[in-house]
Parts: structure tokens; C-alpha cells; sequence
């Protein structure tokens, strides 16, 4: 029986150095991080091959259930995918052992509150910027490129490829500059 740990952060300016210590300090000889959002599964590759990798009798830890995913239809999943292969999961806070039927309960509602919580963060930031738009302090995302310059480019002949080759860009993005 061997001991994998998963650790997760969302973005990229944080990190899983607390989860990383937390799972080694818990047994774990191999631990897997990526920086990837918890509302899916999917492109998680580490969890993915780490899954793949383990065997009968394999425990997947990590520190907190929301690192696992934020979709409790997800989290079930991939339980019952460990499940199948004769594996479990360890979560260390609150201490969640999948090897036993409680641990499969306890797990199946903090999943759903972990949803839940996704869903107010998500209700939250949505009121927030409404009410900046309201008040006129939300203007959105500040613009990246030289739409003067864009245009101005185009102007003189060049096309949108050679236009987002030099300013290091998408053709996409050249051409909503062009049509707006």
C-alpha cells in the first residue's frame, strides 16, 4: 500500500507549499501539485495520472476536500473511480477516510457544501461588480493592447496575422480591435 498526496491551488501567484508539507508530514512519499481551478476535473493532469498510476490498495491524500474539486459531482467520481480500483481517499482536514462507509457520507456532504460555497463566492463577486458598474467604478478588464496603434497598422497595409506577430497577440484579438 503506498501513499500518493495531491495538492491544488487555483491560481498562479499561489502556492501549495502548506498542502505540500501538511501530506509529507501525513506519509505521503510522493506528492503531486498543480495550479489549476477546482470547478472541474478537467485538464488536471496531475490528479489524472496520479489516478492512473495507483494500484489496489493505494490511498490518494490530500489536505482539504475543496483541493480535490469544488463540483461534488466531480469529487463522487473520482472516488468511486478509486473505489473501483480498490483504492481510497484520505482527506486530513476534517480527517475523511474513504475505506469505510462513514467516510463516504461525511465525504458526499462536504462535497455538496464545498458546491455550495462555489456557488456563493460566485453570487458574491457577480453582486460586487454589478454594483461597481452602478456606482461607475467598474470600467472591466483595463485593455492590453494599442487599439490606436492596431488600427493604425492596419491602415498601412498590414494584415492581422503580421499585426499579432509583431505586438505578440492572437489574430482574434486583432480582429475585434478592427470591428470595434
Amino acid at each position: 500500500m503506498s501513499k500518493y498526496g495531491y495538492a491544488r491551488c487555483s491560481s498562479l501567484s499561489q502556492s501549495t507549499d502548506i498542502q505540500e508539507a501538511a501530506l509529507k508530514a501525513a506519509g505521503c512519499k510522493v506528492v503531486r501539485s498543480e495550479k489549476k481551478s477546482g470547478s472541474t476535473t478537467e485538464g488536471r493532469t496531475e490528479l489524472s495520472n496520479m489516478i492512473g498510476f495507483m494500484r489496489e490498495g493505494d490511498v490518494l491524500c490530500v489536505h482539504k476536500l475543496d483541493r480535490l474539486g469544488r463540483n461534488t459531482r466531480d469529487v463522487l467520481n473520482l472516488v468511486h473511480e478509486l473505489d473501483e480500483r480498490g483504492c481510497s481517499l484520505q482527506v486530513l482536514e476534517p480527517a475523511i477516510d474513504t475505506g469505510g462507509p462513514m467516510g463516504k457520507v461525511m465525504l458526499t456532504v462536504l462535497g455538496m457544501v464545498s458546491e455550495m460555497e462555489l456557488g456563493f463566492i460566485k453570487e458574491r463577486q457577480r453582486a460586487g461588480i454589478e454594483k461597481a458598474k452602478a456606482e461607475g467604478k467598474y470600467k472591466g478588464r483595463p485593455t492590453s493592447l494599442d487599439h490606436d496603434k492596431i488600427k493604425a497598422m492596419s491602415a498601412e497595409g498590414m494584415g492581422a496575422t503580421a499585426i499579432a506577430r509583431e505586438l505578440g497577440c492572437t489574430r482574434g484579438a486583432i480582429y475585434k480591435v478592427l470591428k470595434a
